[in-house]
């Protein structure tokens, strides 16, 4: 295990780095001291546009079912705000930051001009001019239809995303583009992720990340799906991957320059110094995904460790020294998390969403009150099963079209009862998860747990019974943006590596949840049911006819 010890890096105690972290509603930013990874001051801006799902921001111009979309404006206002307010907090001289780096969610992607420009600033009242946020499902139709090719000609790629991609992935996202708005596919001459466009913003770059062209642009093996390929969904679109235009920072592979993660990007520029209160010059590093980076925030970069970052949604993501296709999985890229391991990822696509989403519409005691009274029933009082699917299923059976279930509801049920099986749910889901990736011959040593869902302590309770499992957990309320802290010190040269640093500047808390085993003994019996209901409603027939009445009604 690398050295803790920062004095053998040469680390000057007196240098820090900002990592700043773009999520679904808010961004934050946190100063962070290179030599032991101490988080001195934070801020949070909350996006003025937050998620928009329902219409276009100025023009109200009606959007779709399934529909997300976000602004860049908002995370421009990250930047501006957060950060200097970020340093400000942490009483430290700017001079003293020697990097930055960033983070967001993904697949969150944008067509733009060569220069970087966004078309929703072009287009406003133009719906697919806009981001699509990672949560954007209206292109399950695109999706489907590329895994249908791609199983139908054996393509080689397909078994990386075990058997399926998802429809936030960018290729469902910019067929959808090019079919329902081709003027739109035709004006983007670029189709970039969220986080490589930030980059561009903070470094005058251009630049591709291997973490998201990987997992989120489908290139596996040195290429991205081939033309002829692409040409068979649709002949416009078999020129897409010229739009994924390769950048300028990295290394080229078949033609294509992917930069690697903990990379120097490039320096800040005039421009971007001004919004953030930082020096012209300082280094910034190579973008990356939020789940991903929090693996160093939690030293968590090593064979077996699986980091569930748990909020609205959770992402599964794991580094191994083996390769296998595990059915369901969101991705397996080379690289992906650090350096030299296979990085595997998987997900469940809603979980603080779901809590949420119950409590907004019938749980009027309040997410602290319902916990209350859920956390005083015996495993299995309430009489209920439900599936986690109420924002589609990530893994294993990525459909984003498939939706959630409650069976055993009686006249007797009541609000906590749901709320505690929603959460149960999402446990079965992730334990789902964990014994896919076991029967498949990657094994599973440490479940690590990240994310604002570390506050709710029942409900880490009742994943560890469920799971069977300890689960440690990330010593950090900010693990996403101390972990894109981590990838700036490195970018900057305190460290040889992310693991270094991450041994430095990272922490977690080994089994700080310990299964009950009287209570995993009654889970197990709940999750057979789980799973039988799993079964019955993963063939999608009952589900997605539902989904296709419903979107009838509201057309």
């Amino acid at each position: 295990m690398p050295p803790k010890n920062p004095l053998e890096f040469n680390v000057n105690a007196n240098n820090y780095v900002v990592g700043v972290d773009f999520g679904t509603l808010s961004g934050r930013a946190v100063v962070v001291r290179v030599s032991d990874g101490a988080e001195l001051g934070s801020a949070v801006h909350e996006y003025a546009h937050r998620v928009i799902e329902q219409s276009l921001p100025g023009s109200g111009r009606k959007l779709g079912p399934d529909w997300a979309l976000q602004s860049p404006q908002d995370w421009i206002d990250v930047l501006r705000i957060a950060v200097p307010a970020a340093i400000a907090a942490a009483g430290v001289a700017p001079e003293q930051v020697i990097g930055i780096g960033t983070d967001f969610t993904a697949c969150t992607v944008l067509p733009a001009t060569a220069d970087g420009t966004p078309l929703s600033d072009e287009t406003p009242d133009e719906p697919h001019a806009w981001p699509k946020l990672w949560k954007h499902h209206a292109a399950q139709p695109h999706a489907d239809r590329i895994n249908e090719l791609a199983a139908r000609r054996g393509e080689s790629w397909l078994p990386r995303y075990g058997g399926k991609i998802s429809s936030e992935w960018e290729f469902a996202k910019a067929l959808q583009v090019l079919e329902e708005a081709p003027d739109v596919y035709a004006r983007a001459e670029r189709w970039i992720e969220a986080a490589d466009w930030i980059i561009w913003q903070l470094t005058g770059v251009e630049s591709r990340n291997i973490c998201t062209a990987g997992y989120k642009g489908v290139f596996q093996d040195g290429g991205y799906p081939s033309e002829e390929f692409l040409a068979e969904l649709n002949p416009g679109f078999a020129g897409f991957a010229a739009k994924l235009a390769t950048g300028e920072v990295g290394d080229k592979v078949d033609g294509t320059t992917l930069a690697p993660l903990g990379g120097l990007a490039g320096r800040l520029t005039a421009r971007a110094a001004g919004w953030t209160g930082l020096p012209e010059g300082v280094a910034v590093a190579v973008g990356n995904v939020d789940a991903h980076v929090t693996a160093a925030a939690a030293d968590a970069v090593r064979p077996g460790q699986m980091v569930a970052i748990m909020g609205t949604s959770t992402c599964h993501i794991m580094p191994s020294d083996r390769l296998a296709e595990v059915p369901g999985m969101c991705g397996v890229v080379r690289d992906g998390i650090v350096p030299g391991l296979w990085g595997y990822e998987a997900g469940q696509s809603a979980v603080g969403d779901i809590f949420a989403w119950f409590v907004d519409n019938f749980g009027t005691d309040g997410h602290e009150r319902l916990t209350e009274l859920a956390e005083r029933q015996a495993v299995g009082e309430h009489g209920l099963v439900a599936l986690d699917w109420f924002g589609g299923n990530r893994s294993v059976l990525v459909d984003h079209n498939l939706s959630g279930v409650i069976i055993g509801q009686t006249l007797a049920t009541k609000p906590e009862d749901v709320y505690r099986a929603l959460i149960e749910s999402t446990a079965y889901g992730a334990r789902m998860i964990v014994e896919t990736f076991e029967k498949s011959g990657v094994p599973v040593e440490e479940f690590v747990v990240a994310g604002g869902l570390l506050k709710n302590r029942f409900l880490m309770q009742v994943y560890a019974d469920v799971l069977r499992r300890p689960l440690s957990v990330i010593g950090s309320d900010q693990g996403p943006a101390l972990g894109s802290a981590i990838h700036a010190a490195v970018a900057a040269g305190a460290y040889p590596g992310i693991e270094e640093a991450a041994a430095a500047m990272g922490k977690r808390t080994e089994a700080a949840y310990v299964p009950d085993e009287a209570r995993a003994d009654a889970y197990d019996r709940l999750y057979a049911e789980y799973r039988r209901l799993h079964d019955f409603f993963g063939d999608g027939q009952m589900l997605h006819t539902l989904r296709a009445i419903r979107n009838e009604a509201q057309a």
